[in-house]
């Protein structure tokens, strides 16, 4: 079975809007046509790349590539021109789209030759690059077989109603905005494109459209919240709201819960390796949290959820003994839509786990709280500190907008905390205020300003970049 099984039944189901964008429509009968067309094109060759924005060619290329059986790899198009000629390089001999490309795509001449797809699950459905916060991007595989896991497992074919719409902004290389495409043409509901995203823009597409359903990465949501300010959303139609991508900040979601109060929040947690979301945390998980006076129930706001149906997770210690709950160690993950596989070679073990490299710890009652990566975890006289704890009472702090917490090398203490911050503030004053609430080895040794961090196109922090910034600064 191939991906395209989710575009021949989502055809067969009605003649309604299946995807929108700048004010054009297509049906899933007319991506089907076009689908087909595309893959006469896309046949022997090894790959079909596509370095465009979020566009109504983005479907058919997708499903075209899957009817030709050959692997769909959505590149980064905000890459400069030495790494995207790099990656090129990678796929010799494979179709590359580009924005050029992408409408004469939706207006083909005549019948397409149709054969039937594929039917190898086994085989490459997407190569996505990884983000490469930690390291140089790496090629994950994702086969047929783990996507139509994630779709089958967590969606009922045609259980949208009529009218349901999702707002997608992510871009198409984020492993998020692949899965909104599969889920969403699934379950029968509406996919509204945005090329680019702007909080402003945003918000006046949810009311204009009537979305019903959207999701943000934390740097999207945190400005739709900065661009409403004291104000309440005024999107009757939308329903449900998720988030991930990356750490969302606390004050971010609970500033987000107050101006959306209509509206059900989902945290959803997953990796590109896991095919999306491994752990979900509900609305009504949100909504007891937030009124919960239990401070164990409370702090679920600040976790990532449950594991959903047919996912494993486990916490291990360094040697890879299994954690008790509420013991912070190794997220490990297993089920049928883990990946776990690059170009390079598989990352599973011979049990089927995968190591995410993230830290965690699992309450008595299964929900699983993410601290960040163990890259990013500070060493600091011997203590193991995670900056994720400190930025949350930084952006308590009045004037802090954006935080990151860096550990920096240190003769004497091995690293030493800096905080890097956007917005305004006293340093001194914020020292004090970070020791008021955690004791003062998690007080910043240094507190910096700078106009903007360092991000991914969607919203992960490069730390990297600037733990180089600042030692170079010192060295200098």
């Amino acid at each position: 079975m191939n991906i395209a099984v989710i575009l021949e039944m989502a055809a067969s189901a009605g003649d309604r809007p299946a995807v929108t964008e700048g004010g054009r429509s297509l049906s899933a009968a007319e991506l089907q046509r076009l689908a087909r067309h595309a893959a006469d094109r896309f046949r022997d060759r090894p790959a079909v790349l596509y370095l465009g924005v979020n566009h109504l060619a983005y479907p058919v290329a997708l499903f075209g590539a899957a009817l030709a059986g050959v692997p769909f790899v959505p590149l980064n198009y905000r890459l400069g021109e030495e790494q995207s000629a790099a990656l090129l390089e990678r796929h010799p001999g494979a179709v590359v789209l580009r924005p050029d490309d992408l409408d004469p795509l939706l207006a083909p001449a005549g019948e397409a030759a149709w054969r039937p797809a594929p039917d190898d699950r086994d085989a490459t459905a997407v190569t996505l690059y990884t983000s490469g916060t930690t390291s140089a991007p790496k090629a994950a595989l994702l086969r047929h077989r783990h996507l139509l896991a994630y779709v089958f497992n967590t969606q009922d074919f045609g259980s949208a109603d009529a009218d349901d719409a999702t707002l997608v902004a992510l871009p198409p290389y984020h492993v998020a905005g692949l899965m909104n495409l599969l889920t969403n043409l699934y379950a029968g509901r509406r996919i509204v494109y945005q090329a680019s995203f702007e909080a402003a823009h945003w918000l006046a597409t949810v009311r204009g459209e009537r979305v019903t359903h959207a999701m943000l990465v934390p740097t999207m949501l945190a400005r739709v919240t900065a661009e409403l300010g004291e104000n309440q959303a005024e999107t009757p139609s939308l329903r449900s709201l998720a988030y991930g991508g990356a750490r969302t900040p606390r004050p971010v979601v609970e500033r987000a819960l107050r101006q959306f109060p209509e509206t059900g929040f989902v945290n959803a947690y997953g990796l590109t390796e896991t095919a999306s979301s491994v752990a979900v945390l509900g609305p009504d998980d949100h909504w007891q949290a937030l009124a919960s006076e239990d401070p164990a129930v409370r702090a679920r706001l600040g976790s990532v959820g449950r594991p959903l149906p047919g996912i494993e997770v486990e916490i291990r210690d360094e040697d890879g003994t299994l954690l008790e709950p509420g013991a912070t160690g190794l997220v490990f993950v297993r089920g049928e839509q883990i990946s776990g596989e690059y170009a390079a070679g598989r990352a599973l073990d011979d049990r089927g786990w995968f190591a995410t490299r993230d830290r965690g710890r699992l309450d008595a009652a299964g929900y699983l709280f993410v601290e960040g990566r163990a890259d990013d975890t500070i060493i600091r006289g011997g203590e193991n500190i995670a900056p994720a704890e400190i930025e949350d009472v930084l952006l308590q702090y009045p004037g802090v907008r954006e935080a990151a917490v860096l550990g920096v090398a240190d003769p004497e203490w091995g690293q030493r905390l800096v905080a890097v911050l956007v917005g305004s503030g006293d340093p001194a004053d914020i020292r004090a205020f970070v020791l008021r609430h955690l004791r003062s080895s998690k007080t910043p040794d240094l507190v910096v300003f700078r106009p903007e961090l360092p991000r991914t196109a969607t919203g992960k922090l490069l730390r990297r970049t600037l733990v180089a910034e600042l030692e170079e600064t010192a060295d200098a």
